[in-house]
């Protein structure tokens, strides 16, 4: 089983596109989460308009950051198998074939190259990991660069129990997660580019784009990801449960 995990809020301009990309490459045994964080534009009346049995929403914990809302939708997810996708992009069609094979061969994370394009899904770089230079490794993504991209990233239900619950001042729920993946089971990268990434100047995070934060802030979110994984490694804080894998 597969779930799909989004967090939603006032996305009506753009998640009919990425939904439809997502529902086509789903069975009937598969879910779609989405945790809305109260929504004030169309974008529930869209979701509800699919009028797809696969889809659930929940309600969102409305503290305007996507972090707890992510926490939301993986907490629900029932999934032996999981997707984090954004609600402004758009996934290529063979995209969850791909990764489900690569999981199925080994990998507790899959990590795939994207498509870099504005608004409108024109491609205006045609690899992001040529743009920023991705590199693989535990060490390196923890202490130079982060490149765990949530939009593109699928991992199995173990790494989702581990990295339950988040802790508390995490910089962003991807970097968490893959940190978590990459220090207790295992990592993959592909080059496959496996969703249309858009950057359209409203994203949540600034990935692909030069970073606005000081040396000391990014010495502090590596802090912020290094204890609680110490902690988790010694058993000094506790994992959660999610949804039972019915």
């Amino acid at each position: 089983m597969i779930s799909v995990c989004i967090a939603t809020y006032n996305g009506g301009k753009t998640i009919h596109t990425q939904l439809a990309s997502i529902l086509s490459q789903l069975g009937e045994n598969d879910e779609v989460v989405i945790s809305d964080d109260h929504s004030t534009d169309n974008t529930l009346d869209i979701i509800r308009a699919f009028n797809s049995p696969i889809v659930r929403i929940v309600e969102g914990p409305v503290k305007g950051s996507p972090i707890p809302n992510f926490e939301n939708a993986l907490q629900h997810s029932k999934g032996d198998i999981i997707f984090l996708a954004d609600q402004d992009d758009k996934w290529v069609e063979n995209k969850v074939e791909t990764m489900v094979r690569h999981i199925q061969e080994g990998a507790a994370c899959v990590v795939s190259d994207c498509y870099v394009t504005d608004k409108d899904f024109n491609i205006t770089h045609p690899s992001f990991y040529q743009e920023v230079g991705t590199r693989a490794g535990f060490f390196y993504n923890l202490f130079v660069h982060n490149y765990y991209l949530g939009c593109c990233m699928a991992f199995t239900r173990e790494v989702l129990i581990k990295s339950l619950p988040f802790p508390a001042n995490i910089p962003m729920h991807d970097i968490w997660i893959g940190n978590v993946a990459a220090l207790f089971f295992n990592v993959k990268f592909i080059p496959e580019p496996l969703i249309y990434f858009c950057r359209h100047g409203n994203n949540s995070s600034s990935t692909a784009a030069p970073s606005p934060y000081s040396l000391w802030e990014k010495v502090r979110f590596r802090l912020d990801i290094l204890l609680p994984l110490m902690n988790r490694w010694l058993g000094l804080s506790r994992t959660t449960t999610p949804a039972p894998n019915l």
